[in-house]
């Protein structure tokens, strides 16, 4: 008797997550190709006429009302982004419903009119506002409530870059630092497919494409070449994730915490940064020139210019993801280091995107995973240590204060369970 009341409700609890997968993976998966395709095209626009940036400050005073207006709900603040969704699977928040539609409206302004930024949050924040109109529907119980909100991460995220295996790990493994909740996997696994098949097939959405001509053969000495570049770009993503905080930080103490104020402010930066490089290269996503270090030599200084921009962008206040932008940073930086480095271009490009992808978002896993749906099995084994080694090296840092600490990267670190990278960083200071 005890067997089948088991048989039966595993089957019902297997029915439930197949239901709900799909139902989230379908709907992320339309919206997201609508951002996809809108992105893409107001991207094209800015590029054409450049002289939209001047109009960023305004675009700035836009968002800061829409949020400051729409965005808030008692202690819950769109504002926060990701780090709600995150705050929420640790039950110390509830995602807004409205947070999806309001990112969505704030990125397509930081894109047309030219701040530095990326795409897959407005993906993550409509995955998480579905999965929270979900929940409500369901009346879901506070354990399904959590695996519900990453199952919309999956979705976003697996539809946003045409990586499915990696949105349903990344769903997992963003909300904490040395855990995967694996209850998690059936409906992660299929959202992330179904958003995928819906962007991709469905909605004909095209995914930019990176190809490394040339993997170095294996050796003791290429590996420890590997882990010594992967330090470098550890530290990129540290150094971009400080400055993006510490921005943010000094911003809303100086402002009060005035969002019209800070992306006004921060919109008059990036014009006047604009003017000071004298290029537009770095406003919007900057695909053309990260698939460019792939193939032909950048700016040696590319990677620094597109820090700084993305930094002031997010953390002045406008919105948008940091995936692509670190992306950009990895790609630039190991196309300058290819000058001083015996390796292919393409390979330190691509070993630079995802390394540095792997520290800022503590998520080797997926950062591997990822590697291997951009750029097939070949050298593999190097991406693996690469992001291994990225990941231990950026220490308790990243692009989420919100990450909490369930086991800390190393005991070397010394650092508390249950903290989370803001708190830790805090204390540091």
């Amino acid at each position: 008797m005890n067997i089948k009341l088991e048989y039966k409700t595993f089957m019902i609890t297997l029915s439930k997550w197949i239901v709900i997968g799909v139902l989230i993976g379908g709907i992320v998966g339309s919206i997201t190709a609508a951002l996809l395709d809108l992105n893409d095209y107001l991207g094209e626009v800015r590029e054409k006429d450049s002289w939209l940036v001047y109009f960023l400050p305004l675009g700035g005073l836009i968002i800061g009302y829409i949020y400051m207006k729409y965005g808030k709900k008692e202690d819950n603040d769109a504002a926060k982004g990701n780090n709600l969704i995150i705050d929420a699977i640790h039950d110390k928040a509830t995602v807004l419903r409205r947070m999806g539609p309001i990112v969505y409206l704030g990125t397509f302004i930081t894109v047309i009119f030219g701040g530095s930024t990326g795409r897959e949050a407005a993906a993550i924040q409509m995955g998480g506002s579905i999965s929270e109109a979900v929940n409500r529907f369901f009346k879901s119980n506070i354990f399904d409530k959590n695996v519900v909100l990453m199952t919309g991460i999956s979705a976003g995220f697996g539809a946003a870059f045409g990586a499915p295996i990696t949105g349903a790990v990344f769903g997992m493994e963003m909300t904490a630092i040395g855990k995967l909740k694996y209850e998690a996997v059936v409906p992660c696994l299929i959202a992330s497919f179904v958003g995928h098949y819906i962007s991709e097939e469905i909605w004909s959405v095209k995914h930019e494409e990176f190809t490394i001509q040339n993997i170095p053969n294996a050796s003791i000495s290429m590996f420890l070449t590997v882990i010594f570049v992967s330090v470098i770009f550890s530290l990129l993503s540290v150094l971009y994730c400080q400055l993006r905080h510490g921005i943010q930080n000094f911003s809303e103490k100086v402002t009060k915490k005035n969002h019209m104020i800070r992306a006004f402010i921060g919109g008059i930066l990036i014009v006047v940064l604009s003017l000071i490089v004298g290029s537009d290269d770095y406003n919007g996503r900057g695909l053309e020139m990260l698939e460019q270090s792939f193939e032909e030599e950048v700016p040696p200084f590319a990677f620094l210019a597109k820090l700084v921009f993305t930094a002031v962008t997010l953390g002045m206040g406008f919105v948008g993801g940091e995936a692509i932008p670190l992306f950009f940073m990895g790609a630039t930086l190991g196309n300058t280091l290819s000058t001083f480095i015996d390796l292919p271009m393409s390979f330190l490009a691509g070993l630079g995107m995802i390394a540095a992808f792997a520290g800022g978002a503590n998520t080797p896993i997926a950062a591997f995973l990822l590697s291997v749906e951009m750029f097939g099995d070949k050298g593999m084994e190097y991406f693996f240590i690469a992001c291994l080694t990225s990941y231990i090296f950026s220490g308790h840092h990243g692009l989420w204060p919100s990450q909490t600490i369930f086991e800390p990267k190393s005991r070397l670190y010394n650092i508390p369970k249950a903290e989370t990278i803001g708190t830790v960083e805090k204390k540091k200071k």
